[in-house]
């Protein structure tokens, strides 16, 4: 019953340790990016709800990428701590045997792994979507926060413009150029005009409309060299409609395990992304999804190393993190390349297993020694 307690206490404080590092780490990361983010409302007029709303939920794509590292750093100061407490030591004069504590780190490892796969299989790929799918259905929020003076802005697909003063909704000596068709309505033929350009002496934003004054309209037809010139005195533009030169369409890593699954199955429904030279991205994003986390429980038993009794403490610390974090890179850069390799691609898959248990062997092996030696 005591060592049962004992467990359960082990289990809680790594648990603890891990999450406080993996939020933390998460949070830090997610506090840089969401200041890239803010090109959203600066550069592409979205309102600041669907800024936060993009930003929590690109913390489902963050937190994947620390949960190695985090638990790497866990269950090593969880070891150390307890070493040098020496609370390890009467657990092993009580009769405890160092295995059953590697099994014990084992068991926590495999927890991590099936939370670690839900998040990069299930719950990232969802979360990431949903913001792409934010990003393409909310339409131009204001035209205000892009507009800056004296400075040339193609925030919006196919659509330039300038202006000389900015008073807040109100502009001076106003430049505008449509290359998409946006604007091709103000031309007497819509079906053949490709440029639109605007010059106006001063104009007002409201209401996601822009009232121009005292300008002209100077279209370009695609089958006539000369232009179609217009002057007004005021003139009203819908600009609800824009669209904003963000990327819409879902991204690998933003798509569906099943649907990349999907690829490599004999009925290909998504053929779109299921080209040959695609599938070399697909690979390692799905190695990253699946394989990836297989590592967890190699961390474990690299980290159980620390319990292999021996004289030079310190360096042997510092070895065996070094080794754990030399590990988390060394499959950061291999998952790379498991699409363009196969050597690659089959020694990621087994490693971890291979790793699993010649470490697993080694384990006992030492722990024997240390038997027979006392």
């Amino acid at each position: 019953m005591l060592q049962n307690k004992i467990y359960q206490n082990f289990i809680l404080e790594i648990f603890k340790t891990f999450f406080v590092i993996l939020f933390g780490l998460s949070v830090i990361a997610l506090t840089v990016r969401a200041v890239a983010f803010l090109e959203l409302i600066v550069d592409n007029g979205y309102p600041v709800s669907t800024y936060f709303t993009f930003s929590l939920l690109n913390l489902f794509g963050i937190i994947p990428k620390f949960i190695p590292l985090s638990f790497l750093l866990s269950l090593t100061l969880f070891i150390l701590r307890h070493i040098r407490d020496s609370e390890l030591i009467i657990l092993w004069t009580s009769g405890v045997k160092k295995i059953t504590v590697v099994n014990l780190f084992l068991v926590i490892s495999f927890i991590i792994f099936i939370f670690y796969l839900i998040l990069t299989t299930l719950l990232t790929p969802l979360a990431l979507n949903k913001s792409r799918q934010l990003l393409s259905q909310e339409q131009i929020n204001s035209f205000l926060p892009t507009v800056r003076t004296q400075q040339f802005n193609d925030s919006y697909r196919g659509f330039t413009f300038v202006v000389g003063k900015k008073i807040k909704n109100e502009f001076e000596d106003i430049f505008l150029n449509d290359k998409g068709n946006n604007l091709k309505n103000l031309s007497s033929n819509i079906s053949s005009v490709n440029n639109t350009t605007i010059v106006a002496e001063n104009g007002i934003f409201e209401n996601k409309k822009l009232f121009l004054f005292n300008g002209q309209i100077i279209s370009t037809k695609e089958t006539e060299t000369e232009n179609e010139i217009f002057k007004f005195e005021q003139l009203s533009i819908d600009l609800g409609d824009l669209s904003t030169t963000t990327i819409k369409k879902p991204k690998l890593q933003e798509t569906s395990t099943l649907k990349l699954l999907s690829c490599f199955s004999k009925e290909k429904s998504i053929m779109d992304i299921c080209n040959e030279e695609t599938k070399k991205e697909i690979l390692p994003t799905l190695n990253r999804r699946i394989i990836l986390p297989l590592y967890i429980p190699v961390l474990s038993l690299i980290c159980s190393l620390l319990l292999i009794k021996t004289k030079k403490n310190i360096f042997k610390e510092i070895a065996i993190f070094l080794l754990g974090f030399s590990l988390l890179i060394g499959i950061e850069i291999i998952v790379r390349y498991t699409g363009l390799n196969n050597i690659m691609k089959i020694g990621f898959m087994f490693i971890p297993f291979i790793l699993i248990i010649l470490t697993y062997i080694f384990l006992i092996y030492k722990f024997s020694k240390e038997t027979i030696t006392k």
